[in-house]
């Protein structure tokens, strides 16, 4: 195997690592009282009181308003409420100024359990299933049929001939050279119902089970679920197939906020923005997702509290993620021109404690060279502020695209430079990132992903303060000089650090 940055911490190991650099100090050394009062004004320091436990209490008071609000704290609902409630009233004890951003957003429930059985030709049934955010309602029995043409159902040709009143069978994926650059499940969907399907089943293009949404735009009043890869090819090799496909829904609009909190103290100009999704599924409480994240930041920004920023830190605390990134879409959409040009960076973390983890790096740079194209011009070197945190701990990472399903997405369309870490959601453990992480191969990152069980016991401690120390160590970092991303001056003593790559092996 070529050796990348990708494996460079897997070649180096830690003991090199500790000959190269001094390691990071973790939060396990603070001091019993010392951060009360103290400015954490370097690293050392701030990691010493950005600690496991501030981060799991975060987790808990989440988990308590969930138990207290039906299970969830979805976006609408009083659950979510309480939590921004929680969080606002945190960041303005800490002396931050605190904005509530209200917004609308058309909202999704799932009224009753999704039914998908096959009826023909010898019953089989339930299928296991996952109806896709924003489906709409619907109780058919039907035929079942793929596309005549290319079985992703990505073009209306695609549909030519479909036999009215059957349920469509699709694939998941986008087929090279499509207009715009992915074909979404709403594009599958709407082309079949525009071809008469009566149903959506869309099945997987890899292992693992489809947590996949429409977008709150769709409005069509078709049932469409996803299935994994090999039950869609068990069903395409059915003659004869007649499948019975329930769901029902309820759409309609809702009103939720965004929380923001900005330093008082800070280049103005020069904004760090640091952010995370605050609502949680329909299905369940959501303390990994994304309530680490919003755990690890929100304890971030009360450690730093104290420190006088050269740059303005802004954190974020984003409503509606899981209906389609609504919440930071419609920040970024009501910024002027002139306050967009002042965001320096924006950094983001959605899901950051796995069960089954692997440590995640946005690839600001591409140089996968897979899935989507590079970051705004910066974001390779936000990449690298976060290898340099991991290699210093001698903790392996691996790049992960910007495929567009965390709220960087509307901060890179406007141009700005993100980047963030991610421990993974439904994808499945390979056999070779069991070996360099540990965990279990052939199973998701987080088996709980958009479920009932993504608790506050659906977590793993490691990964959880392994990625919060590096939140905290890349917040402080680019609060003081951001140097490297936009050529700004900053703090003196907050030069990157520089690490010695082993050389690559020869090709």
């Amino acid at each position: 195997m070529r050796t990348t940055k990708r494996s460079i911490a897997v070649a180096l190991g830690a003991p090199a690592l500790a000959a190269a650099v001094m390691l990071v100090p973790t939060a396990a050394s603070a001091g019993p009282n010392s951060c009360d009062s103290r400015s954490n004004v370097t690293s050392a320091l701030l990691l010493e009181c950005v600690t496991l436990e501030g981060v799991r209490s975060h987790q808990e008071a989440l988990q308590t308003i969930a138990d207290a609000n039906g299970n969830t704290r979805v976006s609408g609902s009083p659950g979510y409420d309480r939590s921004a409630d929680y969080v606002a009233d945190k960041l303005r004890a800490a002396g931050y100024v605190v904005t509530v951003q209200a917004f609308q957003f058309q909202t999704f429930v799932v009224l009753a359990p999704t039914v998908l059985e096959q009826v023909a030709p010898a019953p089989v049934g339930p299928i296991p299933n996952d109806i896709l955010t924003y489906s709409g309602s619907g109780d058919v029995t039907a035929s079942v049929s793929p596309p005549g043409g290319d079985p992703l159902g990505c073009f209306a040709a695609d549909f030519a001939g479909f036999p009215a009143g059957n349920i469509a069978l699709i694939g998941r994926g986008t087929p090279a050279g499509f207009p715009g650059g992915a074909c979404t499940f709403a594009i599958k969907a709407t082309n079949a119902f525009n071809s008469g399907a009566s149903g959506v089943v869309i099945y997987n293009n890899a292992a693992g089970s489809i947590n996949g949404t429409l977008g709150n735009t769709f409005a069509l009043n078709l049932p469409v679920v996803g299935i994994t890869q090999a039950i869609g090819q068990t069903l395409l090799a059915t003659p004869g197939l007649v499948l019975h496909l329930k769901t029902q829904t309820l759409r309609g609009i809702a009103t939720t906020s965004n929380v923001l909190a900005e330093s008082r103290s800070g280049d103005p100009n020069n904004v760090i923005m640091v952010g995370a999704h605050l609502d949680s599924v329909n299905a369940g409480p959501g303390i990994n997702d994304n309530g680490s994240g919003s755990a690890a930041i929100l304890e971030t920004a009360l450690q730093i509290a104290k420190v006088k920023p050269r740059n303005m830190l802004r954190f974020a605390f984003w409503g509606a993620e899981e209906s389609n990134l609504v919440g930071s879409t419609y920040y970024v959409n009501n910024l002027s021109s002139a306050e967009r040009d002042r965001i320096a960076l924006y950094l983001n973390f959605d899901m950051v404690g796995s069960p089954n983890h692997v440590f995640f790096i946005y690839d600001g740079d591409n140089s996968d060279a897979v899935g989507s194209g590079p970051g705004p011009e910066g974001s390779t070197q936000i990449e690298q502020t976060f290898e340099r945190f991991f290699l210093q701990r001698g903790v392996p990472f691996k790049g992960t695209d910007f495929d567009g399903r965390s709220d960087y997405g509307p901060f890179i369309a406007a141009g700005v430079p993100s980047g963030g870490l991610f421990t993974g959601a439904e994808g499945i453990k390979t056999a070779e990132e069991a070996t360099i992480w540990g965990g279990t191969a052939g199973q998701p990152y987080d088996p709980c992903y958009h479920l009932a069980c993504d608790t506050f016991a659906n977590n793993n401690n490691f990964a959880l303060e392994t990625n919060t120390d590096a939140i905290a160590y890349a917040t402080l970092q680019y609060a003081m000089s951001t140097q490297d991303v936009n050529a700004q001056r900053g703090k003196g003593n907050f030069k990157k650090l520089v690490v010695p790559y082993p050389k690559p092996e020869a090709k």
